[in-house]
């Protein structure tokens, strides 16, 4: 039987740069996800967003925090999602070793569809979980033309 192996040339410096700076590249897009980069107070809750014939909903994890922790903002047709996760280290007697959690402030801004009602925006939040509701217009609701 005869194996496929990849070939990976260890002595190649331009696909070694290639890759480096990929790699450095990629790390500079994502959100923080380290304990070395949770001082810098960066993070981006993740959010789902979805549409029915009726509204435009966004879903936005946001677990460990309370309600009082998140603002919402609509203006200029662009929705904005900002807040703080603080950073609870009550016992003195423990070292962590290891962050994996994000902490700091967020801000997440969506620029939303001209067919929404801005004025009309219901937000819940239950169990870690922001949901952002925004009606759509009624002209913008798809309807059945019969034809004659």
């Amino acid at each position: 039987m005869t194996t496929i192996t990849r070939w990976t040339p260890v002595a190649d410096p331009f696909r070694h740069r290639l890759n480096r700076m990929f790699d450095d590249f990629v790390r500079d897009m994502l959100p923080a996800r380290s304990s070395e980069e949770v001082a810098s107070g960066r993070w981006l809750p993740s959010v789902d967003i979805k549409e029915s014939p009726e509204s435009l909903s966004l879903v936005v994890e946001l677990p460990g925090m309370k309600k009082e922790d998140v603002s919402i903002m609509v203006e200029h047709q662009v929705l904005t999602i900002s807040g703080e996760r603080k950073f609870e280290n009550e016992e003195k007697d423990e070292t962590y070793h290891r962050i994996e959690r994000s902490y700091g402030h967020f801000l997440r801004s969506f620029t939303l569809p001209a067919n929404v009602k801005t004025d009309k925006v219901d937000a819940q939040f239950e169990h870690g979980l922001l949901t952002v509701t925004l009606p759509k217009v009624d002209e913008a609701k798809p309807r059945r033309i019969e034809i004659r």
